[in-house]
């Protein structure tokens, strides 16, 4: 059975970005799929130090829910991630989390297909979705869309259940996401994964 991470990076456990996932997660359950859920935002997550520590003991040198949550994302065949928006940006706790994550596992996330989905009040929305696509594209994971941008709007739970539109992007999201976990897996099994290049790393130490 395929399974789907899903990051809430929200300190509240049941508020409008729980309530978005949620409704992604009922699709996930109806269409087979096993879903695993953390809960980030409310932890106590420091960020990336750059000590190299990862490189030499497979994990990150804090050991906090970053190395609970990375074999979780090694067997994972998608990841979702929610994020309420602080200052038109992800929850910084989130932003801790997710880079120690990708940082700290040398393990390929290459096809693994990541969803982003954020929730506000009223702006900055788009430039917190932009912000954690990046983890999916720097990672060679496919990014999994919608019908609109993966976003609600509300100020409470009770808001975004009011958000229809918005609640609609989520299962269409969530539908979306399943296709392409399927599809890649067909595909892996048919013809097997792209190659993928790292013989070039593009430095100028000499300055020219």
């Amino acid at each position: 059975m395929a399974s789907i991470l899903i990051i809430n990076g929200s300190p509240h456990v049941k508020g409008c970005t729980a309530t978005a996932l949620e409704e992604m997660t009922r699709v996930f359950h109806q269409e087979g799929m096993e879903t695993h859920l953390l809960q980030v935002g409310n932890q106590s997550i420091r960020g990336c130090i750059s000590c190299g520590t990862c490189g030499k003991r497979g994990k990150c040198v804090f050991d906090d829910m970053v190395n609970e949550a990375a074999p979780l994302f090694e067997q994972a065949d998608g990841l979702v991630v929610g994020s309420p928006v602080y200052y038109a940006s992800p929850n910084g706790n989130l932003i801790s989390f997710l880079d120690r994550l990708f940082y700290s596992t040398s393990f390929s996330k290459h096809m693994k297909v990541g969803a982003a989905a954020v929730s506000c009040r009223r702006g900055g929305n788009t430039a917190s979705f932009d912000v954690l696509n990046k983890y999916f594209t720097i990672s060679g994971m496919p990014v999994a869309s919608s019908t609109y941008w993966n976003q609600v709007h509300g100020f409470t739970a009770e808001d975004v259940k009011k958000d229809l539109e918005g609640l609609q992007t989520m299962r269409n999201l969530a539908r979306n996401m399943v296709f392409l976990i399927r599809a890649i897996g067909d595909a892996k099994e048919k013809y097997g994964l792209p190659p993928v290049e790292h013989s070039s790393f593009t430095s100028f130490p000499d300055g020219k």
